[in-house]
């Protein structure tokens, strides 16, 4: 693949510029776009390069962490704190993002948005207030295999390392994770699926494809 060299700063520039003409592909008010990568690769970073880009710009919009969506410890660990299967399949609320996220911001929604919902540290409620996102604000959401939930994304990133890149990225205490991204890399590609891809093995030297 062939990919352009580019800076962090400049990348959130050229996305920001890219989403003010984004329009929803459901005809409703709010865009909804991801920034999908492994925690290494930290696509929250680019989400909120994205969302201070667009508040230059005048456009408003709410960074949103999947990470803020993440299922009791009860269920979450069911099977014990290190199978992959269980990170991949039954770790996020796909249920609480439809209704608390998504839901709202679908065409003759009210665009009230619950940022967080679990705290996965506390294994608790954040209790966290509902934000307004105004017609025409954006959804910034990020975080690990965003794009094998049928999520109505109008953009995707996919911020992608290569499996050197992720292992030396990732902490050795999280290295039974790996797997699951192997295998979200060959179920879903994201590389080849995303609209916007970033290679980010090196976090000084990005590069993309548009």
């Amino acid at each position: 693949m062939r990919l352009e060299a580019i800076t962090w700063e400049r990348l959130a520039d050229l996305l920001a510029e890219r989403l003010l003409d984004l329009e929803p592909g459901d005809g409703g008010p709010w865009a909804r776009i991801a920034f999908d990568g492994a925690p290494a690769a930290r696509p929250g970073d680019l989400a909120e390069r994205v969302a201070e880009a667009l508040r230059l710009r005048g456009r408003p919009s709410l960074v949103v962490g999947a990470e803020g969506f993440l299922r009791p410890a009860s269920l979450r660990l069911e099977h014990g704190r290190r199978d992959p299967e269980s990170y991949y399949n039954g770790w996020l609320d796909t249920g609480a993002l439809w209704r608390e996220v998504f839901g709202p911001l679908e065409p003759g929604g009210d665009g009230r948005v619950l940022p967080d919902l679990w705290d996965p540290v506390t294994d608790r409620a954040t209790r966290s207030s509902y934000v307004d996102l105004p017609s025409g604000g954006l959804l910034l959401l990020h975080g690990p295999f965003l794009l094998r939930h049928w999520f109505p994304f109008d953009l995707t990133v996919h911020l992608l390392l290569s499996a050197g890149a992720l292992r030396r990225r990732t902490p050795e205490a999280e290295h039974w994770t790996l797997p699951a991204f192997e295998r979200y890399e060959t179920e879903t590609d994201p590389a080849g699926s995303a609209d916007v891809l970033v290679r980010a093995d090196d976090p000084r030297h990005p590069a993309w494809r548009s």
